[in-house]
């Protein structure tokens, strides 16, 4: 009988309803936009930058990660290279001649780190090739030839079949040059790595550092991400002397990027859920102060408190759990369709979101338990919403609020009369 009463009062004043359902709606729809896009962002940033930068595993000698020198080498690098893609869970490896030196053009020079590759190799584990912007990546038979970024193409003032020349230390200290010409610009979007890389071939670098198939590091990529601590296990196994780092290990700020994107859904949704709660307290104070005779009548003829408290609680959580439902498929439409399209973000970008390595377009991504989240939250904002109202509408004294609608009216025009005539008006 409760149920059948709070279904038809919530519809009596539909007004009152439909701003109250559009509240919720727009409230759902815009946590689960924004949930979505921050995922995009830092799931774009954190898969790019394992991509192209730290890979799910690297190898080092323990001595490079603190001084990063090129004496620092892991030797028959090749042979590494096999014994790790025989381990199962291993998508790709890729041994790579790492060390820091000087570019130098006919315009200008700058400081820039060497990444010497194995071409086959990194395209299975590197994503540079996928942003070229001119010219081509590096091939097998590119004998000294060099890719570089579009930035540092324009701030050396050099552009494709350019001559630049590497100049570094090799094994026994001494400093040497390497004479290269550029065959490709990439520009991955994200401006501080671009700066800060250039790639040759490992092999002829490796010739003019003084030996042969040495690298300075082994990048692995895994099929999947859940297989990592199990991965980096077996390959502590097989290479005991060697320092095995995850990139959580590597890089933690993208663990923390990771981890703030389950707190920035929980974030928004208190936020929102805060500020729905006050809305609907207002709403249904207001839905309370209009039928104070009604709620009157009704307890005069029997119905107690609790089923008057009851009975708006339940009008509420109705409200509620018709907009939740409306709103949740406007936000997974509405995440599906930039999921699949992207949202654009090209005249921020060039303000400055790719400066911190965020691509200018966004492909947004929701958990599947934010959903599940969101239905709880609003069930819980719809009850505590419902509580001061209901707690005000039992406050009522029958006889008092059979009169209220009336009475409240007739005394403050009889005090208004009163005053006007001077006379003192007694309670």
């Amino acid at each position: 009988m409760l149920l059948k009463i709070a279904w038809r009062n919530i519809w009596r004043n539909k007004t009152r309803s439909f701003v109250v359902m559009g509240a919720v709606i727009v409230g759902i729809w815009s946590i689960i936009f924004l949930v979505g896009m921050v995922n995009g962002m830092i799931e774009s940033y954190v898969d790019k930058a394992i991509k192209n930068e730290v890979s799910h595993i690297k190898i080092n000698q323990p001595d490079y990660i603190k001084n990063s020198e090129v004496k620092y080498y892991l030797e028959e690098a090749t042979k590494k290279v096999k014994l790790i893609n025989t381990i199962s869970e291993v998508k790709a490896a890729s041994a790579k001649t790492k060390f820091n030196a000087m570019l130098s053009s006919s315009h200008s020079s700058r400081g820039i780190s060497v990444v010497g590759v194995n071409p086959t190799q990194e395209e299975k584990v590197s994503g540079v090739h996928e942003y070229m912007k001119e010219g081509a990546y590096l091939k097998e038979d590119d004998k000294n030839k060099i890719i570089i970024s579009a930035r540092t193409a324009e701030k050396l003032k050099v552009k494709i079949r350019s001559k630049v020349v590497l100049t570094f230390q090799d094994l026994e200290n001494e400093i040497t040059m390497g004479a290269f010409r550029i065959v490709g610009i990439f520009d991955t979007g994200n401006n501080p790595y671009d700066e800060s890389v250039v790639f040759v071939r490992s092999v002829d670098v490796n010739r003019i550092l003084g030996t042969n198939d040495i690298a300075h590091e082994i990048a692995i990529l895994i099929n999947n991400i859940d297989d990592i601590n199990t991965t980096q296990h077996k390959i502590k196994q097989l290479f005991p002397d060697l320092l095995v780092r995850n990139y959580k290990e590597v890089q933690p700020e993208l663990a923390l990027f990771q981890q703030q994107i389950k707190m920035s859904g929980v974030i928004y949704m208190i936020i929102f859920m805060l500020a729905l709660v006050f809305g609907i307290i207002n709403t249904m104070m207001m839905a309370v102060l209009e039928r104070i005779k009604e709620l009157g009548m009704l307890m005069a003829v029997g119905m107690n408190r609790f089923k008057v408290f009851f009975m708006i609680v339940l009008e509420t959580l109705l409200l509620a759990l018709i907009a939740a439902p409306i709103g949740l498929v406007f936000g997974y439409l509405t995440t599906i369709y930039y999921h699949k399209n992207g949202l654009n973000l090209f005249f921020y970008s060039k303000q400055g979101m790719s400066q911190f390595g965020f691509d200018n377009i966004i492909y947004t991504s929701v958990p599947k338990e934010i959903y599940l989240q969101l239905v709880i939250a609003i069930t819980l904002t719809a009850l505590l919403g419902s509580l001061y109202p209901a707690w005000k509408a039992i406050r009522l004294r029958p006889v008092d609020a059979i009169r209220g609608s009336l009475s409240v009216n007739s005394k403050f025009s009889l005090r208004r009369l009163l005053r006007l005539k001077g006379k003192k008006v007694n309670n």
